[in-house]
């Protein structure tokens, strides 16, 4: 791959080009299709492509002929995860129980980049409703892995992990209720940002509103940061979303972390799994931030246990979903799905009320341990991408065992946390580790993904 392939650069760069008018939209957006057209046959990233995509980016070249851009992405590629509504497509959700009736407007992350300028290249495949991380559904299949094809993406936001990976757009908006936008972003040797709740708009809500946000999915930091000044736009019709914060979030990026506190995190409540590899990745890095002058020392904020928390939301939220599918449609679903909304979903009100009542709890424990710690640094996945076509056994245990255990205590707490890649294991697949921040101190985290991104940099997916 050369790296004056237009589709292999940074949306940075691609704006930079774009207004020196020594690059255009189109020919990006033809460089895009070609490895499309070449490599998804077996990565399997789309739901639905755009036709429009190229007149969209013929207008866009037109606009910066005339010198006046449209926005801060004008003319950059860009893809939409199928759980999101985008106008004029069905929002299918991965899942044969769907409705093929296109959506009549475009969800609020979705209209902060056509608002920005970026050309919507089409919509990326999605676990079913967003249920489980490895990355297959009913609907569209096995979405694979560009590293390797026979390893997972990951999931839920796995098309958008595998068109990063692969090259197809340099952005990709995940969602992120449990870990879905940092553990394929893990897997796949993307940058995966969960922004601080309320954040980045939402509607209409899915079923894990009470912990969903959307957010950027892309190769470098800094883009994360760009994407997410488009999508963090007040919308009146997320009555949880924040006001405006008008500001460019790559604004202090490039700070460093010299004097930050890190606390190096390895419970969570309980002690998640970690193999060796990740290990070494999870030092690796407390070894970079020290070098860049942060105090690192381990740490632990004394978390209620957090799978007894998250397993009622998800639970909960999984039975009344299936609750809403008329009984004829439900043997097209996904077999885990409806096996963890049977084993989860039978609790009391007074049982869930309990659960939100520990969530506050960590919530609370959270806050006060970024009092004296400016970053946490923990680990993102217990392992590298699983095999591509490994049955789903047991969810319930799957999801503290293989999938989410270092990721969904940061959906309950609210905060945003990132994925960033640090390195390559001996098999040549991508390790990650995670940076959090203290609710709404989204800032801080990207600061801190920024310099060890810097200190670590990971090479390209090359799919074969």
């Amino acid at each position: 791959m050369s790296p004056t392939d237009p589709a292999l650069m940074s949306a940075e760069t691609l704006l930079g080009l774009y207004a020196r008018r020594a690059l255009s939209p189109v020919e990006v957006l033809q460089a895009v299709l070609r490895r499309v057209t070449l490599y998804n046959p077996w990565v399997n990233a789309f739901a639905a492509m755009n036709p429009r995509a190229l007149h969209q980016a013929g207008e866009s070249e037109a606009r910066w002929m005339a010198g006046r851009p449209m926005g801060l992405l004008d003319g950059v590629p860009a893809t939409v995860k199928d759980l999101l509504n985008l106008a004029g497509f069905p929002t299918r959700r991965g899942s044969k129980t769907t409705d093929a009736t296109p959506a009549t407007e475009d969800a609020p992350s979705v209209l902060g980049l056509k608002q920005a300028g970026a050309v919507i290249l089409g919509k990326t495949t999605t676990t079913e409703f967003g249920w489980k991380s490895p990355g297959d559904c009913p609907l569209h299949g096995i979405t694979r892995n560009p590293w390797n094809r026979e390893r997972t993406v990951g999931g839920s936001s796995s098309g958008a992990g595998a068109a990063g990976a692969a090259c197809f757009g340099p952005l990709h908006i995940g969602t992120d209720a449990g870990g879905s936008i940092r553990i394929p972003a893990a897997f796949c040797g993307l940058v995966g940002f969960k922004p601080s709740f309320g954040r980045v708009p939402q509607w209409p809500l899915g079923a894990f509103a009470s912990v969903a946000v959307a957010g950027p999915m892309t190769r470098t930091v800094r883009d994360a940061a760009l994407m997410f000044s488009a999508m963090a736009q007040h919308d009146l019709r997320d009555p949880f979303c924040l006001p405006d914060d008008a500001r460019d979030w790559r604004q202090g990026i490039e700070q460093g972390v010299a004097g930050m506190r890190v606390g190096l995190v390895r419970r969570l409540g309980f002690e998640p799994p970690l193999d060796a590899d990740g290990e070494a990745a999870l030092l690796g890095a407390a070894k970079l931030l020290e070098e860049a002058g942060a105090i690192v020392e381990e740490a632990d904020p004394g978390l209620p246990d957090t799978r007894a928390i998250f397993g009622r939301v998800w639970g909960v939220a999984l039975a009344r979903l299936v609750a809403t599918i008329p009984e004829e449609r439900r043997p097209l679903l996904d077999r885990g799905l409806e096996e963890v909304a049977e084993r989860e979903g039978g609790m009391s009100a007074v049982d869930f009320l309990g659960a939100e009542a520990l969530r506050i709890e960590a919530a609370h424990a959270m806050a006060r341990f970024h009092q004296r710690y400016d970053i946490l640094l923990t680990a993102c996945t217990p392992t590298a991408a699983f095999a591509a076509d490994q049955p789903t056994i047991r969810p319930t245990e799957a999801l503290w065992r293989d999938w989410a255990p270092w990721t969904f205590a940061f959906n309950l707490t609210r905060q945003p946390a990132i994925s960033v890649p640090i390195g390559l294991d001996e098999h040549g697949m991508p390790r990650a580790v995670q940076v959090a921040a203290a609710l709404y101190r989204d800032d801080l985290a990207l600061r801190a993904a920024r310099a060890l991104e810097q200190a670590a940099e990971v090479p390209l997916a090359d799919p074969r």
